[in-house]
């Protein structure tokens, strides 16, 4: 059964709803005795730069700045500490929110992340490389952004896998994936689907042999993904009613598929792609997000440890 204990909440200060904290009190209330920690980074260029204050009063500012935030955050969890939740207050100046998200993760042994997530404009992708993605490349625990909707008993859940990867850790990974899944559901006492997706014919193939059948190829392919799919959910006594495999590439039908199931939570993989490759073609997970109006639960493989950093900024 899945065990979130230590639950890191990654708080936004421009939003008055703070609705990681509430997908995260959720949580925490699925499992007695979790612990919130409540994480709100600040920077202020300003205090940094004016040449009007000396070294000491810049951190008498700061120290004001962090007091005030923390009395905020302090009122915010009144109601929840006296329902009995546990939860624990810390405002640091730091100029790189994921760098400081992901230090405590390791320092303080988070066993989740808890974010609001928001759709990124093309620049921010682009040039610079938003928070969120950083976390879904870079945070060695799993990472749950969050969107404006609410859980529901009883609702659906998606395990999105890659079945015909015959790399090992994907297989690994994708039990992980399974696993996780099942162990929500039950919690939630929701439905799980094990989705799969796959490539469609390639145009020009199509084109430059007049004797080939695109449809008895896309037929043999989908058998193919579903057969594996199939074969997957037998692992885990999964009935073949709650298997679904969809033509597209995943950044493109995932979103479609969860908003067909009218699905809570979607729970996938992320290998973590860093420094080049990550400027260019990024992670399909980090795509989905965008896209998806549920929130979505990434996991990476079970040995992963995080990367050097690739030096690029947040957004």
């Amino acid at each position: 059964m899945v065990k979130y204990r230590n639950i890191l909440v990654v708080i936004n200060p421009e939003e008055e709803r703070q609705i990681a904290l509430e997908r995260a009190v959720k949580v925490a209330e699925l499992d007695e005795g979790a612990q919130l920690t409540l994480l709100l980074t600040i920077y202020d260029f300003s205090y940094e730069m004016t040449a009007m204050l000396s070294a000491d009063e810049r951190e008498e500012m700061r120290h004001g700045v962090i007091a005030q935030r923390r009395e905020w955050l302090d009122e915010i969890l009144t109601p929840y500490r006296a329902r009995g939740l546990e939860c624990e207050v810390k405002v640091l100046w730091h100029n790189r929110p994921f760098e400081c998200v992901i230090q405590e993760v390791l320092e303080q042994r988070h066993d989740l992340v808890v974010k609001a997530t928001h759709k990124h404009s093309f620049l921010q992708t682009f040039i610079f490389t938003p928070t969120d993605w950083h976390l879904l490349r870079k945070c060695p625990c799993p990472v749950l952004l969050v969107k404006e909707g609410h859980w529901q008993r009883g609702g659906n859940l998606i395990a999105a896998i890659n079945c015909s990867s015959d790399d090992k850790e994907q297989k690994v990974l994708n039990e992980r994936i399974t696993r996780e899944g099942i162990a929500i559901a039950e919690l939630l006492g929701a439905s799980l689907y094990l989705v799969n997706t796959y490539p469609g014919t390639p145009v020009n193939v199509a084109i430059e042999l007049p004797e080939f059948d695109p449809n008895a190829y896309n037929d043999a392919i989908r058998k193919h993904h579903e057969d594996l799919l199939r074969e997957h959910a037998d692992q885990f006594g999964i009935n073949h009613m709650w298997t679904k495999v969809a033509e597209g590439l995943p950044e493109e039908v995932l979103p479609d598929m969860a908003d067909d199931l009218n699905a809570t939570l979607m729970i996938m993989g992320c290998v973590g792609r860093t420094g080049l490759s990550a400027a260019l073609l990024g992670n399909t997970a980090e795509h989905v997000v965008d896209r998806l109006n549920c929130d979505i639960l990434i996991l990476k493989p079970d040995d992963y440890s995080c990367p050097v950093d690739d030096r690029r900024h947040p957004a």
